[in-house]
């Protein structure tokens, strides 16, 4: 029996903090370990061979400034992660490992906007097609990321805008998906999930302060502060996409008109530049054609 305090918890709670360091970072040293978890080199080092001796971690020789070190990494048979993104005109489901390598992805459109039965219901489709052309067991499968395009309210998990995603009014999505998929699904607005993303792997690595601004079929933004998703009272601070520049503007589906999205969204973007460059103009080509030089 634990007690708090004990041998026995203290030792669980270091266990969880080496994983929970590896596990953000993909892969690190034993010396990185133990600056980002503030343990002694000795307690990682018998940590890390606990953990390898289990088949939760993998161990491989590297270098760290010119020496020899040991990279650790969270085994591939540690866990199976899916995720799964809803956007206003597509659904794309990922599944990964927990050493962060994603083992099959696949997308089709999809407009989420009209209905959230349709919606939970090709999810549902697309993650047990991925799970079975992967070979993968279900029962590796611990959990589920998922994706809306639209604020959650934190408190009650629903979403808190009903006028963003009219389809999915008083929808609990990660109790909807948990009860089709039968494992625990953690869900939050795209734009925040984007932020954390670049918080732990990308261009926000080792910054406390950043906003990260989607902009698609759907116009948001994610905040981050003193390192951790900034949602505010509602679970709206990011969505800078229905502050209303013009009030004589173009009418937004959120109901307004001139919102920041009808300006700027890919929907009313491409019909601007297609009589000039073509009815087949995508966003990548306007990004490339952009980037190329071109006036329009």
């Amino acid at each position: 029996m634990e007690t708090p305090g004990s041998q026995t918890s203290l030792h669980r709670a270091n266990l969880e903090r080496v994983v929970r360091a590896v596990r953000m970072a993909g892969s690190l040293t034993q010396a990185e370990i133990a600056r980002s978890t503030g343990l002694s080199a000795a307690t990682v080092s018998n940590i890390v061979r606990e953990l390898k001796d289990g088949g939760t971690v993998e161990v491989t020789p590297t270098s760290a400034g010119g020496r020899r070190a040991r990279s650790v990494s969270l085994s591939g048979d540690a866990g199976i992660v899916i995720g799964v993104d809803f956007g206003h005109t597509h659904l794309r489901v990922a599944v990964g490992n927990l050493a962060h390598q994603v083992l099959a992805e696949e997308s089709e459109p999809l407009d989420v906007d009209a209905s959230s039965a349709q919606g939970f219901g090709r999810a549902e489709q697309l993650v047990n097609r991925l799970i079975e052309t992967t070979g993968i067991s279900p029962e590796k499968v611990i959990g589920v990321g998922l994706g809306v395009p639209g604020p959650i309210d934190v408190e009650s998990g629903t979403l808190g805008s009903t006028s963003i995603l009219p389809g999915w009014t008083g929808i609990n999505p990660s109790q909807e998906l948990a009860g089709r998929l039968g494992v625990p699904v953690y869900v939050d607005n795209d734009a925040n999930l984007g932020a954390l993303g670049e918080l732990v792997w990308g261009s926000g690595r080792g910054v406390r302060d950043l906003a990260y601004i989607k902009v698609a079929s759907g116009v948001g933004a994610g905040l981050v502060i003193e390192g951790n998703i900034y949602r505010g009272p509602g679970g709206t601070a990011g969505e800078i996409g229905h502050i209303t520049l013009d009030e004589s503007g173009p009418v937004c589906r959120c109901g307004n008109r001139g919102c920041l999205e009808t300006f700027t969204a890919a929907r009313y973007v491409l019909p601007l530049l297609q009589p000039s460059h073509g009815p087949d103009l995508t966003m990548e080509r306007v990004v490339q054609l952009a980037r190329e030089g071109d006036p329009g």
